[in-house]
């Protein structure tokens, strides 16, 4: 019979790109999860499909289950046999009651394994520009809890000693009591114009600091309504912001953008959004599939020595035919005497993967901008080979028949409707809190309609600011209702990043008063 291993693992601090390598290893790996609220759900895409997911987290009093129950499922799933992780936000021994959960796993003779996190008191001040410790200001740090043990007769907290003993303190679960850390930190001690910083969703696109002093804090965080979960600073390092700060200088942060690309290839769009601080919420309202029947891309490539073109108009058409052709046997020698033309630099560098140099890139991203390369090219009475997606824009085929070309357009590849996190998404929308839409396709802007209802879709996108990666994709968005208000200069994800970049630093320019 299996035998079952409990991993306790720390899920860092609330930005899933710093979880370690151990714990997405074994998250893989895992059978069952029980996870918490602190830990961050994109962290589920490492999970195999098959996992069971169970949600205990704890919020503001609000309990799923209570720390008994908990310890009672983990050791309960494990008996069962299965591999278990026990994901907990943070370090699961930093205020995590990891040893409490570790104690009850020991006595049942359970195995289990530690799989430390990054904590969010390094974490969390780190990413607000402010170090624990510095050789200028202190060499010692403390790590307090802010909320203690309702239970207990009286406080296991040395004020007197904590507050002059220790040149930076750090306080998890504090904001509540922030009035009570304050007072007895003055009480015993600490000066009043002692520096203190508070940060909230430390390391998350919602990240936000409130900074002042012993004395003023309080009224400060009560002034901007500073919610938890948040990580108190008190010292002199909280100084160093002031220079420090990098995080928040990024320039979408605090917004959330809508990707609306397939999964499959959303993830650069994706890595550049976030990079400049923005939250994304993936919403792909299209996956790529396989034609329904590949005959006539099979005779077309059986026949590739008939054509004299082939013609690329997307980095999917490129990925799909040459998959096709390595599967019936044969490689790039088949094309020795075929010449290429690609669409966009993304299109001609997937085609340069497969070791061939586009004869024709041309000057902007879009089948108008061929058609005119070509009237350079003797195209006359020459074959042409065009595998591209089901449905796409006719004018390519129909001016290169014009021009006295014979075109065979064969589909490569069809897109199909997705409807994942439309739930989120019309909840987030209807909460206002969306700030951009982006469409990298006319395919998208189609199917995102068709994802919120008819009635409601003028009241769900007003106020939404919607980003398009260029006039065709613009112009279909524009005939069913949206209002564009950025449209791409260059049709490729960098132009489309550039153009939301430029559209909100403007936007900034003209609130601020001193411009």
């Amino acid at each position: 019979m299996k035998k079952g291993i409990v991993y306790l693992v720390g899920a860092g601090p609330g930005d899933p790109d710093l979880i370690t390598v151990r714990a997405a290893e074994c998250l893989r790996h895992a059978e069952v999860v029980i996870y918490d609220f602190l830990a961050a759900p994109k962290l589920l895409q490492y999970l195999r499909e098959d996992a069971e997911i169970i949600y205990v987290g704890k919020r503001g009093g609000h309990h799923t289950l209570s720390q008994d129950k908990i310890n009672e499922l983990i050791a309960a799933k494990a008996k069962e046999g299965h591999t278990v992780v026990r994901l907990k936000g943070g370090d699961p021994f930093i205020f995590g009651r990891g040893g409490e959960e570790a104690e009850v796993l020991a006595e049942a003779g359970i195995p289990f394994e530690i799989v430390p996190g990054v904590t969010s008191p390094v974490a969390a001040p780190a990413y607000a520009g402010i170090p624990l410790t510095h050789r200028k200001c202190t060499s010692s740090v403390a790590f307090v809890t802010g909320h203690e043990d309702p239970t207990k007769e009286q406080s296991s907290i040395d004020w007197s000693k904590l507050a002059t003993g220790v040149g930076t303190l750090v306080f998890l679960m504090g904001v509540k009591n922030l009035a009570g850390i304050t007072k007895n930190l003055m009480a015993a001690g600490r000066d009043p114009k002692t520096p203190v910083a508070l940060v909230r969703w430390g390391t998350t696109p919602q990240q936000k600091t409130v900074v002042g002093t012993l004395d003023t804090i309080v009224a400060k965080v009560a002034e901007v309504g500073l919610k938890p979960p948040a990580i108190i600073v008190v010292g002199e390092v909280v100084k160093l912001r002031d220079s420090l700060n990098w995080f928040e200088k990024r320039p979408l942060l605090g917004k959330t953008v809508v990707v609306t690309r397939a999964r499959a290839q959303a993830s650069e769009l994706l890595d550049r959004l976030s990079a400049l601080g923005a939250e994304c919420l993936e919403c792909p309202t299209i996956k790529v599939v396989p034609p329904a029947d590949w005959s006539p891309l099979d005779a077309a490539i059986d026949n590739l020595g008939a054509y004299d073109w082939l013609i690329f108009t997307s980095v999917n058409g490129v990925s799909f035919f040459f998959d096709r052709l390595y599967e019936k046997g044969k490689d790039v020698r088949a094309l020795r005497d075929v010449r290429t033309a690609a669409i966009g630099p993304a299109t001609a560098k997937r085609l340069g993967d497969f070791g061939l140099k586009s004869d024709i890139i041309p000057e902007t991203y879009r089948a108008e901008s061929i058609i005119e390369a070509f009237e350079k090219e003797p195209v006359n009475g020459k074959r042409v080979l065009l595998p591209r997606a089901k449905d796409a824009r006719p004018v390519l085929p129909v001016e290169l028949q014009k021009m006295g070309a014979v075109v065979d357009e064969i589909t490569a590849y069809e897109t199909e409707q997705v409807r994942e996190n439309v739930d989120e998404l019309i909840k987030r929308l209807e909460e206002g809190s969306i700030d951009l839409l982006t469409f990298t396709s006319s395919s998208t802007v189609r199917n995102f309609k068709a994802l919120l209802p008819p009635e409601r879709f003028e009241s769900l996108i007003k106020g939404v600011i919607v980003a398009s990666i260029g006039p065709i994709t613009s112009d279909t968005a524009r005939e069913l209702g949206f209002k564009i208000d950025i449209t791409a200069l260059e049709y490729t994800i960098n132009g489309l990043c550039e153009a939301i970049l430029q559209n909100f630093a403007s936007n900034l320019e003209r609130s601020d008063p001193q411009t």
